[in-house]
């Protein structure tokens, strides 16, 4: 609240900001509980290793996903196999970091997996690294 000094019935010409600060809050809420929704990714059941370390996913890593039924996923769009070379390339090519790393369901077929390894293998891409969920009770390095 202003104070008027000297006249009566002057103008108060201070900025009153408690109502953007209560919108700024409330958006910041919202961001704050949605954020972490849309970092969902593509819908796979990774196997489980008990010696694994906890990291989050980002925006920097480039995600090839490999799901049950064989369909194949980079950085959260679905890619054809014929595909699946040019758009790993070209993701990597736009990130910081140039490691792509496999997300495959635990149903997924082996000799998939196998035969996308050898073929990025001979593409040239080779610092690679395999996502598996941290066994319960089981702590990483151990």
């Amino acid at each position: 609240m202003g104070m008027t000094v000297g006249k009566k019935g002057g103008l108060n010409s201070e900025i009153n900001i408690t109502p953007l600060a209560d919108v700024m809050l409330v958006l910041l809420i919202i961001v704050m509980l949605i954020a972490p929704l849309l970092q969902k990714g593509v819908d796979v059941t990774l196997p489980e290793a008990s010696n694994t370390l906890e990291k989050k996913d980002n925006d920097a890593q480039t995600v090839l996903a490999v799901t049950a039924d064989g369909r194949f996923y980079v950085d959260q769009v679905v890619t054809a196999e014929n595909e699946l070379l040019n758009s790993i390339q070209r993701a990597l090519d736009r990130k910081f970091e140039r490691i792509l790393l496999i997300k495959a369901d635990e149903d997924a077929r082996y000799s998939e997996i196998m035969k996308m390894l050898d073929r990025l293998q001979r593409a040239g891409i080779e610092d690679i690294g395999l996502v598996t969920e941290r066994k319960l009770g089981s702590r990483a390095g151990g």
